[in-house]
């Protein structure tokens, strides 16, 4: 867009911006925008609510000039911006009005009808709605090309990215416009189409759902779960602590609501386990149990399993096709066992399986699942190593493998056998998911990986968290998973098995009509 098409639609640094609704998310769309230097102009129909605002944006700007991140000059030149309102009317001014109040259809829809007989026909009308359809919002309206989706994340200040959404009828331009002065707040703002859970939302499902999963069937706990996330994936939270943060009853409602509107799609199954926590009242840190206890809103950590400390011993068989038979052969030395390569007469039997579980191995392969330990190739080697045994794998055994696996000082979490271990299942599926937005065109592949790293704090965006694992990898976990299973959710996208197929990228965009 031009520096004349901006000025002609509102979305220039002098723009003044309406908000409606002054809770949480509302306080923070004001304070961003009156950092970028619009007038901001505020109104709520709850008494004392916009005073409560002004008050706490105020203190908000100030803190950012005692603590030097602006001068007092500038701080008192954006506290001069904010323009609190005593009724909707004041709002006729605004180029664009952002609506954060209540998340119910009938009432957005009511105060839209009522914000189009007091601003211009040119005014944008942006709801911050993080669950409706826009499409819906907009439906009443006399002008529905007008009205936009602007999915802000809180801390809206800090969380640097926005979901702009146009629905059916929104013209481009408006999208246009809307993006220009989001991107002017110093926030990135992606597009998503108006589908469920939008763009963020939707990305993240897999991390919570996959990790419900194995919970449900016993592969690990809570705590080894999220401990194998954060430190073998680098998350900065495990999928538990993150619900627990959030709150089991809001992460709940958003699982339940995005799997009913894309008509039960396997992939975002929720799980039963959710419902007796909710039921229980355990919704988190702010309940003090949720997944964890917590006190003092400090969490309790549960004891960790301990095994045998005995040094490893006995002869020791190596896979010869798996992923790090090297490395593992000179940690088996390392550790002073010996190495051999007669899988019929040995100790201990080490394989490294891509999405099947050990049962399924030696069942293949006809090796002796009591003997039987696997250890998880997707993290590689050098910081946290995850061992896996099969229902029958003796105690001695397992023990052995610890201790030869934790013999350089390197941390090791035992697992229950699952095919595709933890890792491999979790980021599999959060790279499916995302390969099918991808390929139903709900965002670009660009946006899609800049919302997962800015909304979700993921390490990588998750098409290149692929082509890091390995784009046939993941393919070849999918589809063990799904062929052990029998579960749809793990089918492969489209858009993945089509450039593994191709040997491209899997942030390889379509090619053009």
């Amino acid at each position: 867009m031009s520096s004349q098409q901006a000025e002609r639609s509102g979305a220039n640094s002098s723009a003044n911006i309406g908000v409606i609704g002054t809770g949480v998310m509302g306080r923070g769309i004001i304070q961003l925008f009156a950092q970028a230097g619009h007038k901001v102009y505020f109104y709520d129909a709850a008494d004392g609510a916009v005073d409560q605002a002004t008050e706490f944006v105020l203190g908000m700007l100030q803190r950012a000039a005692d603590k030097g991140r602006i001068s007092q000059q500038l701080a008192d030149k954006n506290k001069a911006s904010l323009q609190p309102c005593k009724s909707i009317v004041d709002l006729a001014g605004c180029a664009v009005v952002i609506e954060a109040i209540v998340e119910n259809i009938a009432v957005k829809q009511k105060v839209f009808a009522e914000l189009e007989s007091v601003v211009a026909p040119t005014a944008i009308l942006a709801s911050n709605t993080s669950s409706l359809i826009v499409a819906e919002i907009a439906a009443r309206c006399k002008n529905p090309e007008r009205v936009v989706g602007l999915h802000f994340f809180n801390p809206v200040p800090l969380m640097k990215v926005a979901e702009v959404i146009p629905a059916v009828k929104t013209s481009r331009n408006n999208t246009d416009t809307l993006k220009t002065l989001v991107e002017n707040t110093g926030h990135r703002a992606v597009t998503a189409a108006d589908q469920p859970g939008f763009l963020v939302n939707h990305a993240g499902r897999g991390y919570y759902t996959e990790a419900l999963r194995i919970l449900e069937e016993q592969v690990a706990s809570v705590a080894e779960i999220d401990g194998l996330m954060r430190d073998a994936a680098g998350f900065k939270m495990g999928p538990f602590e993150l619900m627990d943060l959030t709150g089991l009853d809001v992460s709940g409602k958003v699982m339940e609501s995005i799997y009913a509107q894309f008509q039960h799609e396997p992939r975002f199954r929720p799980s039963s386990l959710l419902a007796p926590r909710l039921a229980a009242g355990l919704f988190g840190r702010k309940t003090g149990e949720g997944w964890y206890r917590y006190e003092d809103n400090k969490r309790v950590d549960p004891e960790q399993t301990k095994h045998n400390t005995e040094v490893a011993s006995g002869t020791v068989w190596v896979d010869p096709t798996a992923n790090q038979a090297t490395e593992i052969a000179e940690l088996v030395v390392k550790a002073g066992a010996a190495l051999t390569d007669d899988s019929e007469n040995c100790d201990l039997l080490i394989v490294q399986p891509w999405g099947k579980d050990i049962s399924q191995v030696c069942a293949e392969r006809e090796l002796d699942a009591s003997l039987t330990v696997a250890v998880d190739p997707l993290p590689g080697l050098d910081v946290h190593r995850c061992l896996m045994i099969s229902p029958i794998t003796k105690s001695k055994c397992r023990d052995n493998a610890v201790n030869l696996f934790s013999c350089d000082g390197t941390a090791v979490t035992v697992i229950n056998d699952s095919p595709g271990f933890v890792l491999q299942r979790v980021l599999a599926t959060i790279v499916n998911i995302a390969s099918n937005i991808a390929q139903r065109g709900i965002a670009s592949v660009a946006d899609i990986e800049d919302s997962v790293k800015l909304g979700l704090g993921y390490p990588k965006g998750p098409l290149a968290w692929g082509d890091a694992i390995g784009g046939d990898n993941v393919l070849q976990i999918l589809n063990n998973i799904f062929e052990i299973s029998g579960d749809p959710r793990y089918r492969p996208s489209f858009w993945l098995r089509r450039r593994v197929q191709l040997g491209l990228s899997l942030k390889a965009e379509e090619a053009r009509r």
